[in-house]
């Protein structure tokens, strides 16, 4: 494996859970391969989730807020608060992003998501056709690593909750393939708070294996933007 640049995006307030465990084994097992490794862990920085006039320095419509438009405006004014423009920082430098969280409403944690709101921001990180694939970080890998409530039989096709890559997918195609990521499938640890010790230590060996693998692991696929016509639908 050829060293890359990872940027862990960590989501969960108990530094001691599974989640923290797998953030730490990652950062481990990918440094004694000699990558270069750098978390964000967003509840240890009291990352602040909101977006609002706050994410500027600059400013576009003082009478009238659209995020939109003040994101386009200071992207062309270096107008973002340093604290999102550490993240963005971070995005332009890695090879790899992993999203490591627990699912919470079948989606991401509040913290997470308003981290993807502002650092994922118009005009820098999309926009003006970049988008799919060829959106600004084509030719960089993603992949979510998270942990589930419940059993994985609940989360198949005939499962109580449903298949987990369509509970996955607004996350995977329309947040991270959306910005141009060839999007890895994901890691899913199942049930975290019911299985036993033995059950969590043969995880983190099935997490060292898939980091290890990941310039041979090959991407989900989803249809590239020829496939559509002008009314983005799919050509027959």
């Amino acid at each position: 494996m050829l060293p890359m640049k990872v940027f862990i995006v960590h989501a969960h307030p108990e530094k001691q859970s599974f989640n923290g465990g797998l953030t730490q084994h990652a950062k481990a097992v990918l440094e004694q391969t000699n990558n270069e490794v750098i978390i964000s862990d967003l509840y240890a920085m009291n990352f602040n989730p909101v977006s609002d006039r706050r994410n500027f320095t600059s400013e576009k419509d003082s009478d009238y807020f659209q995020q939109q438009i003040e994101d386009y405006y200071a992207s062309e004014n270096d107008g973002f608060s340093e604290d999102i423009k550490a993240e963005m920082e971070k995005l332009f430098w890695c090879d790899v992003l992993i999203f490591q969280f627990p699912l919470w409403w079948f989606g991401l944690p509040a913290i997470l998501k308003g981290w993807v709101d502002k650092v994922f921001a118009a005009g820098k990180i999309y926009g003006g056709g970049k988008w799919y694939d060829n959106g600004v970080f084509k030719g960089k890998k993603a992949m979510l690593s998270l942990t589930t409530g419940g059993k994985l039989p609940m989360y198949t096709e005939i499962g109580l909750h449903g298949d987990i890559h369509t509970i996955l997918y607004p996350i995977n195609h329309g947040i991270l393939r959306y910005i141009g990521f060839d999007v890895l499938p994901p890691f899913v640890v199942f049930g975290a708070t019911k299985i036993n010790d033995e059950r969590r230590k043969g995880y983190l060996r099935e997490y060292e294996k898939r980091l290890v693998s990941i310039d041979e692991t090959y991407p989900i696929i989803y249809p590239a933007l020829a496939d559509f016509d002008d009314n983005f639908q799919l050509k027959s």
